[in-house]
C-alpha cells in the first residue's frame, strides 16, 4: 500500500520539474547559451507553440530559466538557463550516463541468453 504522505526525498519534485516531452531539450539547448522563443521552435522541430509556450512558463516558475525582456523596438524576449537549471542538467545528465549503461547491460545480457 502506498503512503499518503508527502514526497520527503524529493524524487517527485525532481521529476515534475523534468516532466514534460521538452523540458530536457529545452534544458539542453538553454545550457549552450540562452535563445529566443522562435529560435527554440526551429531547434525543436514538432513542438507547438502553445506547448512550447506551457513549458517555458513552468520552467520559469521552477527557477530553471529565466526570461529576459529588453526594452526594444522590436521587442526581444530571450531565455536562459538559471544556476538551478544548470544543476538539474547535470543530474539528468547522470540519469542519461546511467540509461546508457543500463540499456548496454540488458543488450549484453539479451545476447548472452
Amino acid at each position: 500500500m502506498r503512503s499518503k504522505e508527502p514526497d520527503n526525498c524529493g524524487f517527485a519534485a525532481a521529476l515534475q520539474a523534468i516532466g514534460g516531452k521538452w523540458k530536457i531539450s529545452l534544458l539542453w539547448e538553454l545550457h549552450l547559451r540562452p535563445h529566443r522563443f522562435a529560435e527554440l521552435r526551429r531547434l525543436l522541430p514538432g513542438v507547438s507553440e502553445k506547448v512550447l509556450t506551457q513549458q517555458l512558463r513552468q520552467m520559469e516558475a521552477d527557477g530553471l530559466i529565466a526570461r529576459h525582456d529588453y526594452a526594444e523596438v522590436p521587442p526581444r524576449v530571450e531565455y536562459s538557463i538559471t544556476p538551478l537549471g544548470l544543476s538539474l542538467n547535470e543530474a539528468v545528465t547522470a540519469m542519461s550516463k546511467w540509461g546508457k549503461q543500463h540499456e548496454a547491460w540488458k543488450s549484453h545480457r539479451s545476447a548472452a541468453a
